[in-house]
């Protein structure tokens, strides 16, 4: 599918994992998988979930003010649980949504989609591939080399796959069918983003991922795929952990605004507004959009510990936007010590500064001289000397900053200087020896 180019101009969305689980601060899906409760246990959550104070337009308010521009709610996890009111049954005629099984006895994705769309927000469907609950999922296994290495790939686990000898692929066919029923439900509310997730316990030819992504355009034209789709989606997906290198394409960093996806009442492990600003600014830097998960709970309330996170967030976007949305990815490692991008016409260098520098800054290895430079934000111009390097060639371009005049225009949580030039930036070779 083309990639939508909003995507690349969006840097920041906001995940919200909302089921079940968050009735006890259980692990989503994963508690029983695990063995850290039973199946009954798990599942008992149900009769707790009642939505209650659940309010879309907060939400969208909320995500705006924080700077995102696009939201990704979990419709269904691995739990099976749907969010809203699927007509797609079981093998029994039953079917398993809120709408069936909760007090909140409705459907909580169709509210969330008006909401995002009356706030612009584009609007992101999560997904997941497997289903633990449903009774014909666990019917086959993988080849014995196809095990996913990079999860938990417990073989025997009764909820992922049958024992040996004993697969049923009729009923995996029609557990197929049940799987494209519900994504074909969803591609009705003309998805922004589609993004999936557990396709790693099949191959992709199990999942006849060909046909998925086939159907997916067809009937979501609009949509963007994150890159769980067996090698069909259209921005890699990391979780968790930044890497020093970023993938080359587009890409996105999900993570959590605390430790947990879901709601947990004892996970006070929250990250700073500051952390958050560096971590936002690190993706954003690297070509990449931030993911920033929230868990609410079960009466679908976002907890004021993330809210006020999200709203500190959008503060420091708000101040330093020109150096936000309209950038591509900078400059990478060896030209400046901290984070760059560059304006799309790259006549503008971004440095972020999450330290007061002792005297100065300096970038390394531009051709093109910096003609001027200033505070983003305030407008405050800095001194700025070229020094050493041949006529077009390598230069050290130091930016000095007078505290005496100038501290006041330093960010709390992160200053963003703009070199301009007067010509699209052009870098020095990498090797300037003279043998």
């Amino acid at each position: 599918m083309a990639m939508q180019e909003w995507y690349g101009r969006a840097k920041l969305g906001i995940f919200l994992h909302w089921g079940i689980y968050a009735v006890n601060s259980t692990a989503e899906s994963w508690a029983y998988w695990l063995g850290e409760c039973s199946w009954d246990d798990y599942y008992a959550q149900a009769p707790g979930f009642t939505a209650s104070a659940y309010d879309p337009d907060a939400w969208a308010s909320l995500f705006a003010e924080a700077g995102a521009r696009y939201a990704v709610l979990t419709t269904k996890h691995h739990d099976g649980v749907a969010l809203w009111d699927t007509g797609v049954t079981y093998p029994d005629g039953s079917r398993f949504s809120t709408v069936t099984a909760t007090p909140a006895g409705r459907d909580l994705v169709t509210p969330y989609a008006e909401a995002m769309r009356r706030a612009g927000i584009k609007l992101g469907l999560y997904f997941s591939h497997l289903d633990w609950h449903h009774p014909e999922y666990a019917t086959i296994r993988p080849p014995a080399d196809a095990f996913h290495p990079g999860m938990l790939a417990d073989r025997e686990n009764r909820y992922s796959y049958p024992p040996e000898g004993h697969e049923d692929y009729a009923a995996w066919d029609r557990f197929r069918e049940f799987h494209r029923a519900q994504l074909e439900e969803l591609c009705a509310y003309d998805p922004d983003i589609l993004w999936f997730d557990g396709a790693w316990e099949r191959t992709p030819e199990q999942w006849h991922m060909a046909g998925v992504a086939e159907l997916l355009g067809e009937q979501a034209p609009h949509a963007v795929l994150n890159g769980r789709m067996g090698g069909y989606g259209d921005f890699a997906t990391q979780e968790q952990a930044l890497l020093a290198t970023p993938p080359a394409g587009p890409w996105e960093l999900c993570v959590t605004v605390n430790d947990s996806w879901g709601y947990k009442e004892h996970d006070r492990d929250f990250k700073s507004i500051r952390q958050l600003v560096q971590l936002f600014v690190e993706v954003f830097a690297g070509g990449g959009n931030l993911l920033l998960d929230v868990g609410p709970k079960e009466d679908g309330t976002i907890p004021e510990e993330s809210a006020s996170r999200l709203r500190g967030l959008g503060a420091w976007i708000r101040r330093n936007e020109e150096a936000v949305y309209e950038t591509d990815r900078g400059l990478g490692f060896g030209y400046f010590d901290g984070p760059t991008a560059l304006s799309q016409d790259r006549k503008t260098l971004y440095l972020y500064l999450f330290g007061l520098p002792q005297e100065f800054v300096v970038v390394k290895g531009l051709t093109t001289p910096v003609a001027r430079a200033q505070v983003v934000g305030t407008g405050t111009a800095l001194d700025h000397q070229r020094v050493g390097g041949l006529h077009k060639a390598a230069g050290w371009e130091y930016v000095f900053i007078d505290h005496a005049t100038n501290a006041a225009d330093m960010d709390p949580i992160c200053t963003v200087i703009a070199c301009d030039f007067d010509e699209p930036l052009e870098l020095a070779p990498t090797d300037l020896s003279f043998d």
